[in-house]
């Protein structure tokens, strides 16, 4: 049996990797975008970043490009992605490469990206699924502030971290996580996330009044590109549009009580908890998922520094875990965890202030950067 699951999870890991072959080449065939939404005098607009400074509304160029096309012009960022490969991939390379033949003459349609207001770039995931603790990293630096991480009685010794290690007694979960016989990492863990959270790159995380333990968790975000239930994992790839940045803005100070454990909405769910962006980048511009680097900057000085190899569950486990509990649809995003360096688990703790800002920035997908306000009830009231 252990020889069995060794062989199948090697040719899930090969028809993932020939799923990634397939992107680079498309990769290697464009230039490389991103796509974002925007404001201009307001109207928003969906747009193809390139060179991360200039930006093209599409369906204005979409119109404008010859020759010119029969296909419908995108309405938003979820028509965009479903129809993305029928079409409308070869038309953004179309527009990308007519702007870039135009030089210097710069048509009506192509802004500074300094010179547009950027929204969130999915307005607004249907549905929101974050990891928790997917960082081998992560959870050793958390096992020591984790409710219920106090030793139980004077003298004894706390529980030790596991790095992502399965405790004693975990099994399988039929239906949605089957555990290969060689698997020493713990079941995956997800939870919701409100999309009333989401705000946008340059907004605000607002500090809920009398919160004063808010903490950040900087987070790849999985933009789901099909809509899919059950998905193997050697099919994993083709579930997925493009990747982002999203900030899991996390309040540690509880709830007051500990009925039930812990209380998610409490925790994650606030106003501004959710920044994301700011762009989104197509899978085929990300050579592999798994290899991108991570850094994170509290008012300019480096916090976190990491790398999605060290994710205790990948992102296409991520996938299956996912989409055997609920059907995934298009525009859904799954925040993939962060590394260690989260500001509870430093001694002493560090937690978000009016004035401070927290910096996001993941390889290949760009920076997220938002700016912290303490806010009275007075004011949260008026809103």
């Amino acid at each position: 049996m252990a020889m069995k699951n060794v062989v199948l999870g090697l040719l899930a890991a090969a028809a993932i990797a020939v799923g990634m072959s397939s992107v680079r080449v498309h990769a290697q065939a464009a230039t490389p975008f991103k796509l974002g939404t925007f404001d201009r005098q307001g109207k928003a607009f969906v747009g193809v970043v390139i060179r991360d400074n200039v930006v093209i509304d599409l369906a204005a160029a979409h119109a404008a490009v010859q020759p010119a096309s029969t296909l419908p012009a995108p309405v938003d960022m979820k028509d965009v992605i479903n129809r993305y490969d029928t079409g409308l991939r070869a038309r953004i390379q179309d527009v990308v490469r007519s702007v870039n033949a135009a030089g210097a003459s710069r048509p009506a349609y192509v802004y500074d990206l300094a010179a547009l207001k950027v929204l969130p770039p999915i307005m607004y995931p249907g549905t929101m699924l974050n990891v928790a603790v997917n960082y081998r990293e992560h959870d050793i630096e958390m096992a020591a502030v984790r409710p219920g991480s106090a030793p139980a009685a004077p003298g004894a010794a706390a529980p030790t971290p596991t790095a992502g290690g399965a405790l004693p007694g975990t099994r399988s979960a039929p239906g949605y996580w089957e555990r290969k016989d060689d698997d020493t990492r713990w079941n995956p863990y997800m939870f919701m996330k409100a999309p009333t959270a989401v705000i946008a790159n340059g907004e605000n995380i607002r500090l809920p009044p009398g919160r004063v333990q808010v903490d950040w968790e900087c987070e790849m975000g999985v933009v789901v590109g099909r809509q899919r239930s059950r998905v193997p994992l050697a099919q994993a790839a083709d579930a997925i549009f493009g990747y982002t940045i999203e900030n899991d803005v996390s309040d540690r100070g509880g709830r007051g009580d500990t009925r039930y454990g812990s209380d998610w909405v409490v925790s994650k769910n606030h106003d501004t908890f959710a920044p994301m962006g700011p762009f989104i980048t197509p899978k085929e511009f990300i050579p592999d998922p798994r290899k991108m680097a991570i850094t994170v900057d509290l008012n300019g000085q480096r916090i976190q520094d990491g790398n999605t190899s060290l994710m205790i569950h990948d992102v296409f486990e991520q996938i299956v875990y996912a989409s055997n509990i609920m059907t995934l649809r298009v525009g859904d995003v799954i925040a993939t965890g962060t590394p260690a360096g989260v500001g509870s688990a430093r001694t002493p703790p560090v937690y978000l202030k009016g004035g401070d800002r927290i910096t996001c920035t993941y390889e290949g997908l760009g920076t997220l950067s938002n700016p912290v306000i303490s806010q009275d009830v007075a004011a949260q009231r008026a809103r």
